[in-house]
């Protein structure tokens, strides 16, 4: 744990309104890299990622996205609450939340309130589907926004059934999209002295994260489908599995039959051109897969690279986590200690090393006092709104 005087976000205040993940992996970059992150948490529940594994309060679900962050935990039904929010909001930069639209201007905390109080804040939201519109009231959810954005309808075949998509992609992508915009915002704030609103969506980010199958759609009315490209495919080893991506060679039909001892397949009629194997592609997927099967993947990986093949074998997340190049890259970050932290840190790589961890994740309410005593809060204060359940 070290100081965060010289990393790039040093002397940036945020108030974090945000819980379960959209919002907590976009204030993480902040709080990463140097901003004084303060999470507003309800009395005795907290953000709702604490009760995410077995009623564990600081379960690893928690912990991996509020290190480097203080938490108080406020009733902001009351009048002294709000105070509190107010008091903090005239020195802050930043206010996020992932609440559904129009709950912060129903708390009183909303863009207008609080630009009275400071022009220079930068109000940051995420929301599921946006501010307006037909789904704005409706509860933003990972999946939800899978479905609806068209991720979970395209699938490599389309004779498999839907399924969903076993890591939290929307929730990850929208709060990159929201850290940037942050960072956009405090940018030009430093030209005009002014802040502004911004905001991202779940299910816009995932629009955008298909541009490209957007694009193939919106001008030629074909549907691009990387999956389900002929020559790409997750096949079953001896072993174990492995991906093969016959892509980006001039003919990687050839070399894969040559990997393969598929001899000359490729010269078949039915396969001689990217469209002859598109319509053939159940064929093909076949025949690689018969001969995967008959070895083990390490065995296959050598042959294919022989052939400069784009190859991996599957694995999971033990051997991932595991696995040399992660452990050169130096990705699982670890504190030892009392408050032990072991989770995976950073995918940023700045060559100044802005990167740090300060301090743990925060207990619920944790940093309450000392939040309020930054704020000018006298000792007798605090203890008369720890006395009223205010602060707890």
């Amino acid at each position: 744990m070290s100081s965060s005087d010289t990393q790039p976000l040093s002397g940036i205040t945020v108030i974090d309104f945000t819980q379960a993940m959209l919002g907590p992996v976009s204030t993480l970059v902040l709080a990463d890299y140097g901003a004084d992150v303060i999470k507003i948490e309800r009395p005795g529940q907290g953000d709702l990622s604490r009760w995410s594994e077995d009623g564990d309060p600081d379960n690893p679900v928690y912990r991996s996205m509020n290190r480097n962050k203080r938490s108080i935990a406020l009733d902001l039904r009351s009048a002294e609450g709000k105070e509190i929010i107010y008091d903090l909001a005239r020195k802050a930069d930043v206010v996020v939340n992932n609440f559904r639209a129009g709950v912060m201007d129903r708390m009183g905390f909303g863009y207008d309130a609080l630009r009275k109080l400071n022009p220079g804040i930068i109000f940051a939201s995420g929301t599921g589907f946006g501010a307006d519109g037909p789904l704005s009231h409706k509860g933003g959810q990972d999946v939800l926004a899978q479905a609806l954005s068209g991720v979970m309808a395209r699938r490599p075949d389309p004779a498999t059934p839907y399924s969903v998509y076993s890591t939290c992609l929307c929730d990850y992508t929208a709060g990159m999209h929201l850290a940037q915009a942050i960072l956009l915002a405090l940018l030009q704030r430093n030209r005009t002295g002014v802040g502004q609103r911004v905001s991202v969506s779940l299910f816009e980010s995932m629009l955008a994260m298909q541009t490209q199958e957007a694009a193939v759609w919106l001008q030629e009315r074909k549907e691009l489908n990387w999956g389900a490209m002929p020559l790409t495919g997750a096949f079953a080893t001896s072993d174990g599995a492995l991906v093969l991506v016959g892509a980006f060679k001039s003919e990687p039909l050839r070399d894969i039959c040559a990997a393969l001892d598929l001899g000359e397949m490729w010269r078949d009629p039915r396969f001689e051109t990217p469209l002859a194997q598109k319509a053939n592609r159940s064929h093909l997927q076949s025949a690689f897969a018969e001969r995967f099967a008959g070895n083990t993947t390490a065995y296959w990986i050598g042959r294919l690279e022989e052939q400069d093949l784009l190859c991996a074998p599957i694995l999971t997340m033990e051997e991932a986590l595991a696995h040399q190049q992660t452990v050169v890259n130096g990705t699982v970050v670890e504190v030892a200690g009392e408050q032990s932290l072991r989770a995976i840190g950073t995918p940023l790589r700045l060559e100044n090393d802005a990167f740090r961890i300060r301090h743990v994740p925060p207990k619920l309410g944790a940093d309450g006092e000392a939040v309020l005593a930054d704020l000018g809060y006298s000792s007798a204060r605090i203890a008369g709104l720890k006395q009223t359940g205010i602060l707890s």
